[in-house]
């Protein structure tokens, strides 16, 4: 097989898996995401439980790529270099956490149930692609540094 095409097809198992973990955990449900999320009504840890799950099994695999500058497949390891927290960041974040509170979907559980046919996913993931196309229109406009 070759590399370009083991690729792709370890991405999509990939993608299988994630999605359903998230189906499997009941993070597709909005209704567990903004459970977590009400601190001051009736909270569900659940969220954070598989939080801690998923960092469990992600921490070593990224510290072992750490190192490495191919992956077991030999496709190239980009891991993020910037540690900066910076004005895009921090706006970015404050967007991201004021559409996970109100809808409670972030974009992995809202592809998911857009899958499904969740008519709440749908109008989610058209305005997560609605923000991103405005975001690229903008970042393309701005000088680089």
């Amino acid at each position: 097989m070759k590399k370009s095409h083991l690729s792709k097809v370890t991405a999509f198992a990939a993608g299988v898996v994630f999605g359903l973990g998230l189906l499997l955990s009941g993070m597709a449900n909005p209704e567990k995401v903004l459970g977590f999320l009400d601190l001051a009504g009736r909270w569900d840890p659940s969220l954070a439980l598989v939080m801690a799950g998923a960092i469990g099994v992600g921490l070593p695999v990224f510290w072992l790529a750490k190192g490495r500058d191919v992956s077991l497949i030999g496709e190239q390891i980009n891991l993020p270099t910037r540690r900066d927290i910076d004005r895009p960041l921090l706006i970015g974040s404050l967007v991201f956490g004021i559409g996970w509170g109100l809808a409670g979907f972030c974009p992995g559980p809202a592809l998911v149930a857009t899958g499904a046919g969740e008519l709440k996913a749908i109008a989610f993931t058209g305005a997560m692609l609605a923000g991103m196309g405005i975001f690229h229109r903008l970042n393309r406009r701005r000088p680089r540094a």
